[in-house]
């Protein structure tokens, strides 16, 4: 009866043990297993973003193009012959030269609104050119400040500025420098049109 009863508790114990023992390898099991699945993790993820970088280079390396989706590119919106294009330097400063930017950027403005106009005619070169009963629509063209100006780079900025769409002009299709300009022609100015605002020695009309 004794030896029976030390036999089970033996038993026992030896079976407490085992569990004991069993338990905390699963428990030891476990936390061994986080840090390598975490590292596995972290592995795959740092080599993907190694790829995009080097994605990355490799595509400016190459000439390539990396595109911010947040800063659009301007385009040119208008697309004029070397004949336009010298015409409108020319009658910018000579119309604006004392100006600033802007105020050159409106007398570009002006020929633009003109060419695309029904009532003027399709090309820059011929806007400047234009006579109405034999009077030139730009006095420049005829008084020999178109022929002889030397356009500064400040006229071609504003000019570019112009030609990639940049407009303040209101629609305006006239401009005239009331100071200079003789009064007959202020008196049609002030009769037919309509003033829209001045800017530097200009007033301009719709």
């Amino acid at each position: 009866m004794y030896k029976k009863y030390m036999t089970g508790l033996l038993l026992a114990s030896m079976m407490f043990v085992t569990s004991w023992v069993c338990a905390r390898e699963l428990k030891i099991n476990r936390i061994a297993a986080k840090p390598a699945f975490r590292m596995e993790y972290l592995d795959e993820t740092m080599a993907e973003d190694k790829h995009s970088f080097i994605e990355m280079i490799s595509s400016v390396s190459s000439g390539q193009r990396v595109v911010d989706y947040e800063v659009l590119e301007q385009t040119m919106q208008y697309h004029l012959s070397d004949k336009d294009q010298e015409a409108l330097l020319r009658i910018v400063e000579a119309e604006a030269g004392g100006e600033d930017q802007d105020g050159k950027l409106l007398v570009a403005n002006v020929v633009l609104n003109r060419v695309n106009s029904e009532n003027f005619p399709n090309t820059v070169w011929e806007v400047v050119m234009q006579k109405e009963q034999g009077i030139a629509q730009f006095s420049p063209t005829v008084d020999g400040r178109y022929q002889s100006v030397k356009v500064s780079e400040d006229t071609k900025e504003a000019v570019e500025r112009a030609l990639y769409g940049e407009d303040i002009s209101q629609g305006a299709l006239y401009f005239c420098a009331r100071e200079k300009a003789d009064s007959e022609k202020l008196q049609w100015f002030d009769r037919k049109l309509t003033r829209l605002f001045a800017y530097g020695n200009h007033e301009f009309f719709y």
